[in-house]
């Protein structure tokens, strides 16, 4: 049985949306664990692409200074990303239902292939 105080913090999508679109400091960063053309598909604006694939040699590209919310098709690929962030000293929160309850709660995406830069981790 899972323990829950080995869970990441989680949060929806309404306080995705919020934390989002918020000017408080620092700004959290949305990070995206799913496969490149998962994100082609459909995506939230903003995001920097980390596949789960290549998350175990970059995770430590992220910046550890800033609040990550970490997001996949459902929240399973998230979840174990963010506990793995919280493990390491990151401030990592996973988002319930990830990019399908987004979607199902009618909140804008992005869809075709990512502009140059975009998905890029901030410098």
């Amino acid at each position: 049985m899972t323990d829950l105080r080995d869970l990441p913090p989680a949060i929806d999508v309404a306080e995705l949306e919020r934390r989002l679109s918020s000017s408080d400091e620092p700004r959290a960063l949305l990070v995206d664990v799913r496969e490149h053309d998962e994100i082609v598909a459909a995506r939230i604006d903003g995001l920097v692409v980390l596949p789960l694939s290549q998350f175990p040699l970059r995770f430590r590209e992220l910046p550890a200074d800033r609040p990550l919310l970490i997001i996949c098709a459902s929240g399973g690929r998230s979840g174990m990303a963010s506990s793995h962030l919280n493990a390491n000293g990151y401030a990592a929160s996973n988002v319930i239902g990830g990019m399908h309850a987004w979607e199902r709660a009618g909140l804008p995406v992005r869809r075709g292939a990512l502009d140059p830069g975009e998905g890029d981790l901030p410098r």
